[in-house]
């Protein structure tokens, strides 16, 4: 998991193009949101990593996934395609909100009740 979320918040720094996008308009500043998701990505991947902060890192994943729901639900507002990227059926977009991010969600919560059983 710590490796999962370390990749995926470093990726918001190699290609904030493919995320700008999907922060719905309603928010300002979608760069320097775009910049936090990906600081929050990685301090939170390297905190699973390190045992001592295993339950607080896997319970700030769970706040943050919660805190993106907002963007999953923008992108099925506009149809899951963005102009000049990511688009892809619609379904896709309803299976990423309703069945992907509960069970990313769950995971989380399943390492922070049991950090000494993740490795």
């Amino acid at each position: 998991m710590g490796y999962f979320y370390l990749v995926a918040g470093l990726n918001h720094f190699l290609t904030p193009n493919f995320y700008i996008p999907l922060i719905p308009p309603f928010f300002s500043n979608p760069d320097l949101i775009n910049l936090l998701a990906g600081v929050a990505e990685v301090l939170l991947g390297l905190g699973i990593l390190y045992f001592p902060t295993r339950v607080r890192a896997s319970w700030g994943i769970v706040l943050m996934l919660l805190a993106f729901i907002p963007a999953h639900v923008y992108f099925i507002q506009i149809n899951t395609c963005v102009d000049g990227g990511l688009c892809v059926p619609e379904w896709i977009g309803w299976v990423r909100l309703i069945l992907i991010h509960p069970l990313l969600i769950f995971w989380a919560t399943w390492v922070a009740k049991n950090p000494k059983l993740y490795v």
